[in-house]
């Protein structure tokens, strides 16, 4: 299956912003981690912003940067959210209050519990009416959102915008589900252009040998395998160095995708 990609959006500590995070990911720029300002969401109306989650707010934030990069109309665009966790703030905030004795939940809290809460928010903050799907495949959310993307966009040949974002596990969560930090990546993904960014050919392959693909710098290793969204650095940063290169990305422990890139233009 044949895809190019129109546009970027990132979003984490010291990679903020496509154009800044290419220049660390390409090793043109230092990786100098530091605490990421809370994204303000300006796209959202002013009451779905009050009420938005920090989930919410960085899937939008990408997704704009993606799309106002692509120079496509939102509207037209449909969309694929992919989370490991989706809303664990919320979730964690109701099993607190569930442990109390006056077990009384807000509806505002209860709405944003829901695993397509960021896709609600975009929809509305768009008036995008297009198909929308969100999922989860724990560490491997990002490979499956992908492919769920690419499949879409090579049998409907349409855009399709694919957002990949999970957020820092508040305790006691996260003693099951260790995630440190947040991150948060967009992908405008469209049928094969000349005006795009990369082209990119996927297919799908069983495992033939242990081990996986890993990136050369240990901090931003770190940073990929703390996240699973961040997951999609092997891609960024194959992206990032130009040429034509390959990837693969794991996907349900027997499977894997094998990305070859080739560059269109900067």
């Amino acid at each position: 299956m044949n895809v190019s990609i129109q546009g970027i959006g990132l979003l984490s500590a010291g990679l903020e912003g496509w154009r800044a995070g290419r220049a660390v990911l390409a090793g043109t720029e230092p990786f100098a981690p530091a605490a990421v300002p809370d994204p303000e969401a300006a796209l959202l109306p002013p009451n779905e912003r009050r009420r938005s989650s920090d989930c919410v707010r960085w899937a939008v934030h990408v997704a704009k940067e993606a799309i106002v990069q692509s120079g496509l109309d939102p509207r037209e665009v449909s969309t694929v959210f992919a989370s490991s966790g989706g809303e664990t703030g919320a979730l964690n905030a109701i099993c607190r209050i569930l442990a109390t004795t006056d077990r009384v939940i807000s509806p505002t809290l209860f709405h944003q519990s829901v695993h397509n809460t960021a896709a609600g928010y975009w929809s509305i903050a768009t008036a995008c009416q297009q198909s929308s799907t969100a999922l989860s495949c724990y560490d491997d959310s990002f490979a499956a959102g992908l492919l769920e993307a690419i499949t879409l966009v090579c049998m409907e040949q349409c855009p399709v915008l694919l957002v990949a974002y999970d957020l820092a596990v508040p305790a006691p969560l996260n003693e099951a589900r260790p995630i440190a930090a947040g991150f948060a990546v967009a992908l405008v993904l469209a049928p094969p252009s000349g005006s795009s960014l990369t082209s990119i050919h996927m297919r799908v392959e069983e495992v033939q040998q242990e081990g996986t693909c890993s990136l050369r710098n240990t901090a931003l290793e770190r940073v990929r395998l703390d996240n699973p969204a961040a997951r999609s650095l092997l891609l960024l940063s194959a992206i990032a160095g130009g040429g034509s290169q390959t990837v693969s990305l794991s996907l349900l422990d027997s499977q894997q995708l094998i990305l070859d890139l080739d560059p269109c233009h900067d």
